[in-house]
């Protein structure tokens, strides 16, 4: 797992960019930016290359599953790895987002221990 990857946070809420951000910090990673919404995080994937997107699923007014959706439609971004953030763990969600291409899925709420396994079996492959 390289530390040095650039990762992007996506959330609506910024308390929780900062939460995750101290999280990545804790993990070793320190090269992290965020975004306020899946518009935001689109415009920073096309001017910045990213090793791992972090995305929460409830966004307006771009979802987390929309941005997932166009990044993979995106030959530019489609290899990005992406995890899911959601406080629902709601079966068809998952299994929604798995269908649009997401590399794992986190549920609210989490520790540096479990975003650390999620973000080591997605950047190990």
């Amino acid at each position: 797992m390289d530390l040095s990857t650039p990762v992007l946070v996506v959330d609506d809420y910024a308390t929780m960019i900062r939460i995750i951000k101290n999280l990545l910090k804790q993990i070793g990673f320190d090269n992290v930016d965020g975004a306020s919404d899946g518009s935001a995080a689109l415009e920073k994937m096309r001017g910045k290359k990213y090793g791992l997107v972090i995305s929460d699923w409830n966004m307006e007014p771009m979802t987390g599953y929309d941005l997932l959706k166009e990044v993979r439609s995106d030959t530019d971004l489609a290899r990005t790895p992406f995890i899911m953030i959601t406080a629902e763990s709601k079966t068809e969600n998952v299994i929604a987002a798995k269908k649009a291409g997401v590399n794992n899925y986190i549920v609210k709420p989490f520790n540096a221990a479990v975003l650390k396994m999620k973000i080591e079996s997605v950047l190990s492959v």
